[in-house]
């Protein structure tokens, strides 16, 4: 027996309870290949999750069609939309739906980049895994190559002037953004809404850029072409009663959230009417106190009620007879709109009502459209001019959300812009400039961390590859080929010519991307892929025992 454990090198052990357990080696080796087996294992399920969006990359990826539980269809190339519709069971894979909505909440643009990115370093790092590398050290070598691509990144970069006169610089990133979307063949007149609508709300001095003076609405019908931009609030109602005036000039606006009712009685008391006098004792007592309720309105001045909730037939027919127009259930985001459009202030009674409290607005307006002739109100000429609203059409109600999400990128890049002026290319010239510097700065390393530097500097050119192979061009002679004219013509601008202009200069083609974007996914993609490097084990939570 003593001789047979000698030729198997075993390990002598004990449990928790003290009682001695032998380890043969084999069963020691796949102790110790455990956690290596199960970081693969996770590397595997992020690896299909990006394969799945790769192709979307570029002005010429491919569309997914996404179908929800109840039948309903999305069709996008937006990598934060489609990861966040897709039904994901593993864990791991969880981290990359997160990853591309944390670019899309921080940046708003970029969503499918870095989930490219985070699929190519997690497949550089299984080889790496192969090679006896430990998870650590592939990490600590990830993070030191993600500083000198920022670095990189930095130096390269240019900046681009613009001013509220003259946006052009600012109307091509926009294109540069709308090339890859569905609205492509309308993606000028959208690119100049995008500029429009974050000059309008921007504040230049303090370069902020407040999203929620931006509403984008939509509705369906005509064509993309017919977007517009209305400087001002657009809201889907119309007036409460048909006779009402359908113009408002000069508009005081009372914008009120307790509703046109007469105080009820509390939960606890019940109300008897057993007779036709107690009947219309109850009708005149209404009838007063939505009297007094229009009397306060109109005594602060206000020419328009903006409600919250909705009123009956009474209160409507005293409203229409007291020439006081009046919009009924209008939502909580769209009232908080209209009171920051107004200077208005939100009131929750009758008795608070004062002039200082009124919004003002130009004029307000009911507009109808289309073959079924739609109403809508458009507020105009607000206190606070600062206030736009974009109003997408389109055939169907798939291209109108579809409208929607591009248009929310592009407003995200023109304002990244504001805040913060600086570019780098695009077509892929920053991954295989900064996968050039990387390779460079690995080669100065005499540490073992040179090898993940290297497979971080081949995780870029992921990118460019990605993008030639969705254009149809050959993937890796194309890739060769950019790399020797960096290298040899010293420019960091020549990329990967997706539209097929005849030359690969970038700023010529004017394909721009913002630097904080562009860092941004080179930082998130290598923090997920060292959050999923130090995991090797995961453990569902039992039931407790109490």
């Amino acid at each position: 027996m003593a001789a047979d454990l000698a030729n198997h090198e075993a390990v002598y052990a004990t449990d928790e309870y003290g009682r001695p357990f032998i380890i043969l080696r084999e069963q020691a080796k796949k102790t110790r290949s455990h956690g290596i087996e199960a970081i693969k294992s996770h590397i595997l399920a992020a690896r299909t999750v990006a394969n799945i969006v790769r192709t979307s990359l570029g002005p010429r990826g491919l569309d997914k069609i996404l179908i929800s539980p109840d039948g309903e269809i999305t069709i996008t190339n937006d990598g934060a939309t489609i990861l966040g519709q897709m039904e994901v069971e593993h864990q791991i894979a969880k981290l990359l739906v997160q990853l591309s909505k944390s670019q899309d909440d921080e940046i708003g643009d970029g969503t499918t980049g870095v989930v490219v990115l985070a699929g190519a370093l997690l497949e550089q790092s299984e080889e790496l895994l192969d090679r006896g590398l430990h998870p650590m050290r592939i990490a600590d070598g990830f993070e030191r190559a993600c500083a000198v691509a920022v670095n990189h990144l930095e130096s390269i970069s240019d900046r681009i002037e613009y001013t509220k006169e003259n946006s052009g610089n600012l109307l091509k990133a926009a294109m540069t953004s709308l090339g890859s979307k569905i609205v492509s063949k309308a993606h000028q007149k959208f690119a100049e809404i995008a500029v429009d609508a974050v000059l309008t709300v921007a504040d230049m001095e303090r370069r902020d850029v407040p999203f929620d003076l931006i509403k984008v609405d939509g509705k369906v019908g005509g064509g993309l072409e017919d977007t517009t931009l209305i400087k001002g609030v657009l809201l889907d109602k119309d007036m409460s009663h048909p006779q009402m005036p359908r113009t408002v000039h000069d508009a005081k606006l009372a914008i009120l959230t307790c509703p046109f009712e007469p105080p009820r009685p509390k939960t606890k008391h019940k109300l008897d009417i057993t007779s036709v006098e107690e009947y219309n004792k109850l009708k005149e007592y209404e009838k007063e106190k939505f009297a007094d309720m229009i009397k306060m309105v109109k005594d602060a001045g206000a020419n328009l009620v903006i409600c919250q909730w909705g009123f009956d037939d009474e209160a409507n027919h005293l409203l229409m007879q007291n020439d006081l127009p009046a919009v009924r259930w209008v939502g909580g985001p769209e009232i908080e709109l209209i009171a920051i459009a107004t200077n208005g202030r939100i009131v929750p009674r009758f008795e608070d009502l004062s002039s200082e409290k009124l919004g003002r607005a130009g004029v307000v307006r009911e507009i109808s459209f289309g073959t079924t002739r739609d109403k809508m109100m458009v507020i105009e000429e607000c206190a606070n001019t600062r206030a736009v609203t974009i109003f997408v059409r389109g055939s169907n109600k798939m291209i109108v959300d579809e409208a929607k999400r591009a248009l929310h990128d592009a407003l995200c890049v023109v304002r990244n812009l504001v805040v913060d002026n600086r570019v780098v290319y695009g077509g892929g010239s920053a991954e295989i400039s900064c996968s050039l510097a990387v390779a460079k700065a690995a080669d100065e390393i005499p540490s073992i961390e040179q090898y993940a530097m290297r497979a971080f500097s081949a995780a870029l050119d992921a990118v460019p590859l990605a993008l030639a192979e969705n254009s149809g061009l050959p993937p890796i002679e194309t890739l060769a080929n950019i790399k020797s004219q960096q290298v040899t013509q010293k420019s960091s601008r020549l990329g990967v010519d997706c539209v097929g202009r005849g030359h690969n200069d970038m700023k010529e083609q004017y394909v721009y991307d913002p630097l904080i974007s562009k860092r941004q996914q080179y930082l998130l993609a290598t923090q997920l892929v060292r959050a999923v490097l130090k995991i090797d084990d995961v453990i569902m939570s039992g039931p407790s025992d109490e």
